[in-house]
């Protein structure tokens, strides 16, 4: 049983060993403040979002971090930016789980879509994705500062 919901101040020890988890495998580093700052944020809930997923013990297994934006041809978007399940929980339906409430969310916000990236050798996220979105045909670039 995984139920899906808002972080609350008591997550914020686990939320940040799970997002630390998700940039470890991304191998990336973030300073400490970004994790306060980002924290902080979810909280407020304005422009940047969290959801979690909780076992049936109520523990925190999985996060998901996501926006809202506008489009320059059609209506408002959702953006998924962030998706980790612990590796404890994985297979269990975790990830499922919360792209749907991100869908859901979506859908309540009027975004007429919603999407997301992940690396071309992501092979285990991407068998799930196959199953519960189209794969575009879009290539990313970025410039980095």
């Amino acid at each position: 049983m995984i139920a899906i919901g808002p972080l609350t101040p008591a997550d914020r020890a686990r939320w940040q060993e799970l997002f630390e988890g998700y940039n470890t495998f991304y191998e990336r580093t973030l300073p400490p403040e970004t994790y306060d700052e980002k924290w902080q944020a979810f909280q407020e809930s304005r422009t940047i979002h969290a959801l979690c997923a909780r076992d049936e013990n109520g523990t925190v297994v999985g996060i998901t971090h996501f926006f809202k934006h506008p489009s320059t041809s059609s209506p408002d978007v959702c953006y998924l930016q962030d998706l980790f399940t612990a590796p404890e929980a994985r297979g269990r339906g975790v990830g499922r789980a919360l792209i749907e409430a991100v869908a859901e969310w979506a859908k309540q916000q009027k975004c007429c879509r919603l999407y997301w990236h992940t690396s071309e050798w992501n092979e285990t996220a991407r068998r799930l994705y196959d199953k519960v979105a189209e794969k575009t045909p879009f290539v990313t670039y970025r410039v980095v500062f």
